[in-house]
């Protein structure tokens, strides 16, 4: 998961950071509202770890903010000290997903970030993500199109899994970038490479290719079926 961590707390947030990034997501952090929310607005993440007391603005407005005025809907965690019902009940109303009360575990929170980025992923229940005659089972990690099995590099699946879950709609090129290389961004033919990967890999003799590119802007996945 792409994860951001928004905490004043210099040694809450080392100790998050250091334990998530070692668990194999790639982490962002910020120490203040204003920082946490411009990167969550202008960011791509799976789900976003807020602290309540922030200088600049508090936790409570950040997400506030990121609900009504961003319009985004990544998942948000919010960790406080703060346990009266009143305060959690503030929390879920400016659109927080989850409330956790320090101390924690750290593996309590990491667990909880992946049930809320699955929630928001719509992957609770059936892992396996269909467009057509295209299927990925994100257990097995297992692609298929038209019954015959297809073999990608992993960030060729990353890619392709991300099309799969919003069929047609454009992802820009930038969006794609970050999704598989996070802030160490390629050289500009890297993503074009992949991309051509893909597109053998998924074309068949007589059907239409399910990957479309849209000049200016970047690509999107439209219906897979055979013609």
């Amino acid at each position: 998961m792409r994860i951001l961590i928004i905490e004043d707390d210099l040694q809450i947030a080392t100790n998050l950071y250091d334990y998530l990034e070692g668990r194999g997501h790639s982490v962002d952090a910020a120490a203040d509202g204003v920082t946490g929310l411009h990167l969550a607005v202008t960011g791509e993440f799976d789900a976003i770890v807020l602290d309540l007391r922030l200088p600049g603005i508090d936790g409570l407005e950040v997400c506030r903010k990121l609900r009504e005025e961003a319009q985004r809907d990544t998942p948000v965690l919010m960790l406080t000290a703060r346990d009266a019902l009143d305060d959690k009940l503030k929390g879920f109303s400016c659109g927080a997903d989850d409330y956790l009360v320090k101390p924690y575990s750290l593996q309590e929170v990491e667990a909880r970030l992946t049930a809320m980025s699955k929630r928001h992923r719509g992957v609770v229940g059936s892992r396996v993500l269909r467009v057509g005659d295209l299927s990925y089972d994100a257990r097995s990690m297992a692609i298929e199109r038209d019954g015959e099995r297809i073999k990608l590099p992993p960030k060729c699946i990353r890619i392709l899994e991300r099309l799969m879950r919003n069929p047609r709609k454009v992802f820009s090129r930038s969006e794609l970038e970050t999704l598989v290389w996070g802030d160490t961004l390629p050289n500009s033919d890297t993503l074009r490479s992949h991309m051509h990967i893909l597109r053998r890999a998924l074309v068949r003799p007589g059907h239409p290719d399910p990957i479309e590119t849209v000049h200016g802007i970047g690509y999107r996945l439209v219906a897979a079926d055979a013609p």
